[in-house]
C-alpha cells in the first residue's frame, strides 16, 4: 500500500452514524487540536458531518474547502443501488455524478434542467451533464469498483419514478448528497474521493429488506484499513 506524507485530509459524512466507529478509531489513535480536526506524525484530518440532502452538504462542504487548503477530501456513506450486480453491503467508489430531480414535469413527462437550457452541459464544472471525478492521490482509492451514481432530494421508492431515473440516467447508485460534494471539489480544484456502500436496492420502498449495519460496518472497515494504511 503506498503510504503518502504529509497530507491535509477532510473527510465527511451526511450523519456521523454512517462513519460513528472510524470516529472512534480516530480518537483513540491520532491526538484531538480542534473542533473535529485530528493529527497523527505529519497529517491532519478534518471530520464534518454535513447533515443529509443537497442543500445542507453542498453549505458544509463550502465552508471546510473555502477556510482551509486540503491535499484530498473524501466523502463517506452509504447509497442504494439500482444495479442487481452489486451485492448488498459492497464499497464502491464513485466516479461520476448527475443531477436526478432538477428539472421540470410537464404532465406525466420529466423534463431535465439541461433540456430546459438552464445549465449547459459543459459548463464548469460539469462535463457531458456529469460531475466526473479525477485520479486522486490516496493509498487505495484504486482499489474500489467504480460506479455512476445519480444524486436526488427525494430518495427513490416508487416503480414509476425508478424506471424513469433509470432509463434516463443509466447510473449504477443513489444518494443525497454526492453531486453537492462533487460540484463543490471540482469548483474549488479540491482533489477529492467518494466511497459509498450499498446498504439497499432501489426498488419500491420496502426497508425490512436494507442491510444499512452491515453497509455501514464494511464502509468502516474499509475506512479505518485506510488510515491505518496512510500513517503505516
Amino acid at each position: 500500500m503506498l503510504v503518502i506524507c504529509r497530507m491535509n485530509i477532510l473527510l465527511i459524512a451526511a450523519t456521523e452514524a454512517e462513519i460513528a466507529p472510524l470516529i472512534e478509531y480516530i480518537s483513540g489513535n491520532w491526538q484531538k487540536t480542534g473542533d473535529g480536526i485530528y493529527v497523527k506524525g505529519q497529517h491532519q484530518l478534518q471530520i464534518g458531518i454535513t447533515g443529509v440532502g443537497m442543500m445542507q452538504a453542498a453549505y458544509k462542504i463550502t465552508k471546510l474547502v473555502t477556510k482551509a487548503k486540503y491535499d484530498v477530501a473524501i466523502q463517506a456513506g452509504i447509497a442504494g443501488s439500482f444495479s442487481r450486480d452489486i451485492t448488498l453491503g459492497t464499497v464502491v467508489q464513485v466516479i461520476s455524478e448527475q443531477l436526478g430531480d432538477l428539472g421540470a414535469e410537464d404532465h406525466d413527462d420529466y423534463i431535465d434542467i439541461f433540456d430546459m437550457g438552464f445549465l449547459k452541459e459543459n459548463s464548469h464544472p460539469f462535463e457531458g451533464r456529469e460531475l466526473k471525478a479525477e485520479a486522486v492521490q490516496w493509498p487505495s482509492a484504486a482499489g474500489l469498483n467504480p460506479v455512476k451514481s445519480l444524486t436526488i432530494n427525494t430518495v427513490s421508492g416508487n416503480a414509476h419514478t425508478i424506471e424513469r431515473l433509470t432509463n434516463s440516467y443509466k447510473c449504477d447508485v443513489e444518494s443525497m448528497e454526492g453531486a453537492a460534494f462533487h460540484y463543490v471539489c471540482r469548483a474549488e480544484d479540491v482533489p477529492f474521493l467518494q466511497a459509498r456502500a450499498i446498504s439497499n436496492y432501489i426498488e419500491p420502498r420496502d426497508r425490512s429488506k436494507w442491510q444499512i449495519g452491515p453497509a455501514i460496518k464494511n464502509l468502516n472497515d474499509w475506512l479505518i484499513k485506510e488510515f491505518r494504511g496512510l500513517v503505516g
